[in-house]
């Protein structure tokens, strides 16, 4: 039986104790657009909808709950998706991808919150209707919140564990205090959370995969599924929120199809014969050589090239530190030096990639080229004391090879590290003092990461590191992640321009031994735990800057990541039936905004 335990009551708050209600919420600063903003700035209003459009997904899927762990890896895609939109389910607050972290109304019309942000209170839109007809109710974000809370994939369950009381203050009113662990992204986590229709939910089966056709207040409905081959969604022309300023251009088709692929290969042959109509494409090798085919030529499918402005992320090879032999920061950062990033760049990717210096780069965030400052010193105390020097000031860059596959110059540079490492080389073998070789293997998922790791290989066999390489299919793949089963790793840390809560799962010492977390490397350093604190607390966008600088350093510093590469553009080819507005927003394209041009 679903427990409920947060207090939960009707009252009537004083005025005098609430602010002002607003139109949208910035994570630091005020939101861009003004409360009479029309649309977003990437949205087209002047668009006629109808028409259709085939997206195309490798995997298969046997739920149409995205919400609970036993349907998490097989969620037919749509239902709630960052990518294609949130087509049934939504929230309180939608997103603007050309603003940082700032929210504006959906569900709710407006919020208030005070400066400390120890609560947040959501007033729903009058006219916000469930696809059945009935409206979205106070009583229904209760009910979303506490099933979610006890029920929900941790992304969800975990920000409303922070939530200490829940009050329907009026009719449309509802008022969400935090605990003090929750800090000052709580609430806009919550904001971004789904709502579901308490009367059209059972609380005891909600974390049992279903097919059922849900009801939800999103801009379509569920028209037909084919259990793990695809599912269609048809527009609810009674959808209540199309004239949302935050919807206004959005959501541009009476049909949307995602089909399933068994792998990557067979959905682009598929695309090339005109039954998908995007493929966005991540390999330069395939973007530069694979479009000779008739559609290209005829014009039917386009090559769109878009220049979002994100930070780099990183992608690279990820060390275990709860491996012994991976404990050492200098073996790590010896190691980090032998990958010949501009061989592998020449050779295998037609010089397509940019090495990666920071976590974000090609941001104000980065600590790449830039000394830290007396706030930023001021902030990181004595923890600066370890930080890699040439980070601090902000001369650190990685050691450019001759591309040969073999510079000796860097070979010798990363040979004396490992020797303070406590490793040399003995017998053609790289051996620690106890004459025990230096050996470990590295777990790839795909094709594209094993040539990366043969690569590695190659240049770490010139000095006697013997390396094994094992490639496993998705499902070990997940499994060994999950457990943090493996010496060294392929991952890709994606950056925002607002990091926060997300940095905890990913090096903070509490997610070091709990399963299925992102810390991939093991990390469990108070100072880093100081660091991400900074982070979250921070109020100024100074502040805030400075704490993202003094945490990249930290991460710089501690060599868990071998860094490797990233674009700045991202590709993507398309019918030409298919369009889209031409301002890029601060995150790149985006597909609710893209339209089907033969509508007339």
């Amino acid at each position: 039986m679903l427990r409920i335990v947060l207090p939960v009551v009707f009252t009537l708050v004083s005025s005098a104790v609430l602010a002002e209600p607003v139109h949208g919420i910035a994570m630091h600063g005020a939101p861009a657009l003004p409360a009479d903003f029309k649309h977003f700035p990437y949205a087209n209003p002047d668009v006629k909808k109808g028409g259709k459009i085939t997206y195309g997904v490798v995997g298969t899927f046997d739920s149409l709950n995205p919400f609970i762990l036993k349907s998490s890896r097989t969620t037919a895609r749509g239902m709630w998706d960052p990518q294609y939109g949130n087509l049934v389910y939504e929230a309180l607050m939608q997103r603007s991808s050309d603003e940082p972290f700032t929210l504006y109304g959906l569900l709710a019309q407006s919020v208030e919150w005070d400066d400390d942000r120890s609560y947040i209170q959501f007033n729903l839109n009058p006219g916000a209707k469930w696809s059945d007809g009935r409206s979205v109710t106070p009583d229904d974000v209760i009910f979303s919140f506490d099933l979610l809370r006890e029920k929900g994939l941790p992304r969800f369950s975990r920000p409303l564990k922070l939530i200490s009381k829940m009050e329907k203050v009026s009719e449309q009113g509802v008022r969400i205090t935090f605990s003090t662990e929750a800090d000052r992204e709580t609430p806009m986590i919550v904001s971004l959370l789904p709502i579901l229709p308490k009367h059209a939910i059972d609380p005891e089966a909600f974390d049992r995969t279903s097919l059922a056709t849900p009801i939800g207040s999103g801009p379509y409905k569920v028209k037909t599924v084919r259990p793990g081959e695809s599912i269609t969604y048809e527009r609810d022309p009674n959808y209540w929120g199309k004239d949302i300023p935050a919807k206004v251009g959005l959501d541009n088709y009476d049909q949307i199809t995602v089909q399933y692929f068994l792998q990557d290969t067979t959905l682009f042959e598929s695309f090339k014969k005109g039954d998908i109509d995007i493929y966005p494409d991540g390999s330069p090798g395939h973007w530069a050589s694979a479009y000779n085919f008739p559609a290209v030529a005829s014009g039917n499918v386009v090559k769109d090239v878009f220049e979002p402005k994100l930070p780099s992320g990183m992608f690279g090879f990820v060390f275990n530190t709860r491996r012994p032999v991976f404990a050492n920061p200098k073996l790590r950062e010896g190691l980090s030096l032998i990958f010949d990033f501009e061989w592998a760049n020449k050779n295998l990717f037609s010089g397509a990639y940019i090495r990666t210096q920071s976590y974000w780069q090609n941001s104000d965030l980065s600590s790449f080229g830039v000394p830290a400052d007396e706030r930023e010193l001021k902030m990181l105390g004595p923890i600066k004391d370890k930080i890699d020097p040439a980070i601090l000031d902000g001369t650190y860059k990685l050691p450019v090879t001759d591309g040969s596959g073999r510079d000796r110059n860097v070979l010798k540079k990363a040979v004396g590290i490992l020797k303070e490492a406590g490793y040399t080389i003995k017998n053609g073998k790289m051996s620690d003092d106890k004459g025990r070789p230096l050996t470990f293997e590295i777990m790839t998922q795909n094709t594209d990461q094993e040539k990366l790791a043969v690569s590695y290989q190659r240049s770490l066999q010139l000095l006697g590191i013997n390396v094994s390489i094992r490639t496993v299919d998705d499902s070990q793949y997940q499994s060994r992640t999950n457990t943090f089963d493996y010496d060294v790793v392929v991952k890709s840390f994606t950056s925002s321009l607002s990091p926060g809560i997300e940095q905890m799962g990913r090096w903070s010492s509490a997610s070091r031994d709990r399963e299925g977390t992102d810390n991939f490397a093991g990390v469990a350093d108070p100072d880093v735990d100081t660091l991400i604190q900074h982070i979250l607390t921070a109020r100024s966008a100074e502040d805030f800057t400075a704490a993202v600088r003094s945490h990249d350093r930290m991460l710089l510093s501690g060599h868990y990541v071998l860094p490797l590469y990233h674009v700045d553009k991202q590709w993507v080819a398309r019918s030409k039936r298919i369009g889209h507005p031409d301002t890029v927003p601060l995150y790149g394209y985006q597909l609710p905004a893209w339209w089907d041009q033969s509508v007339q």
